[in-house]
């Protein structure tokens, strides 16, 4: 059988949005995936600057305080702090986008169901605080615990009853349950004195969650129904293959990161992997990327392909991300530098998001 795609219809952005997602909720949408790649720069300053301990404790900040003390903790509380704001501003951009999202698709009923979900997380929360408190279990965890099973259960339930435009409810949910689950993993971070790997995790579930939001951007602009592919087969398989090698690369990144000079505090020392062996190793993947993206961006373009736009995007941010990650290597690791690579990473991983997206199309569009 020879190597069909869809043919390209004409249709205008106008007619692929839905009308059921109005004007509040594509701009939430676009303020919750620039506030997932905030996070990740704030992130990257609290780490950049020492100032993972600036907070020695979680939930509060210090044994006696929700907020960081200027006159004992210094600047590095205030970054410290600055960053555990920013989740708190995340979390709520997700909540918004998803209760909009349920209103849209099921209406009121939804939206009541996910609430009553909510607030029986909560009271099991607060048992489950109260109860483990006493025996010095970490009763913060337990609360977080059982208000991420409870969004969990909400998941399904709205899945289940949801009948139309299903992808985005999830996605919706993800991003919910995902800052949820970033904010245990941070407290576990502090916990543990900055354990490399926790915070290496903590970097690349931040990277996912900035993925997620930028696909639901992608499919909330997208019409629903099935779904075509829109190149050849060879085009799609060889996209694929990139992102293993998107992968492996931003793995090695944060194994090479996690074993370098910015451990996050002065007093953190890392005594691992040898980041220069790691820095190599991170750089092959890197160029292989380089050289995948390349190709599918020719291709794209000589053919005329639906996602080639954005393979230009991605192209642009991988050569910039190569130029940044040799500048500072040769500059000694400068701390700037480093976020902006940091940074770079999640963008490029949400440009091939949209790339692999682009490699289907609405059927009837």
């Amino acid at each position: 059988m020879p190597d069909t795609i869809a043919p390209r219809a004409s249709s205008t952005r106008s007619d692929r949005l839905q009308p059921m997602f109005g004007r509040p909720l594509r701009v939430l949408a676009w303020l919750s995936f620039l506030a997932e790649v905030i996070i990740i720069g704030t992130g990257g300053a609290v780490r950049l600057t020492g100032s993972g301990l600036g907070c020695s404790e979680w939930p509060l900040c210090t044994p006696e305080s929700l907020v960081p003390i200027y006159e004992v903790q210094g600047v590095h509380g205030i970054i410290e702090f600055g960053n555990r704001t920013m989740t708190g501003v995340v979390g709520l951009l997700a909540l918004a986008v998803l209760l909009l999202t349920l209103a849209a698709v099921g209406g009121r009923a939804l939206v009541m169901r996910a609430v009553w979900f909510a607030v029986g997380g909560i009271a099991a929360g607060l048992a489950a605080y109260f109860i483990t408190d006493p025996f010095g279990l970490p009763a913060f965890g337990f609360l977080s615990g059982a208000l991420l099973v409870a969004v969990l259960v909400a998941t399904a339930d709205s899945v289940r009853r949801t009948q139309r435009r299903r992808d985005l409810v999830v996605l919706a949910w993800i991003v919910l349950a995902g800052v949820m689950a970033q904010a245990v993993v941070g407290g576990l971070a502090v916990i543990t004195d900055l354990n490399a790997f926790i915070v290496g995790f903590h970097y690349a579930s931040s990277l996912l969650l900035v993925c997620v939001t930028a696909a639901y951007l992608v499919r909330l602009y997208d019409s629903a129904g099935p779904r075509v592919r829109a190149v050849p087969r060879w085009f799609a398989i060889l996209s694929h293959v990139t992102g293993l090698a998107l992968a492996a690369t931003i793995f090695f990144g944060v194994l090479t990161t996690g074993s370098g000079p910015h451990s996050g505090d002065a007093n953190v020392i890392r005594d691992g992997f040898d980041a220069t062996v790691l820095a190599h190793v991170h750089s092959w993947p890197g160029y292989i990327l380089a050289a995948l993206v390349a190709a599918l961006t020719l291709s794209a373009w000589m053919l005329r392909l639906e996602p080639r736009r954005w393979l230009l995007v991605l192209a642009i941010a991988i050569a910039v991300q190569i130029a940044v990650g040799v500048w500072q290597a040769r500059e000694g690791l400068p701390e700037i530098l480093v976020g902006i690579h940091m940074v770079l990473a999640a963008l490029s991983a949400a440009a091939y998001t949209v790339v692999v997206l682009r490699l289907k199309r609405p059927a009837h569009a």
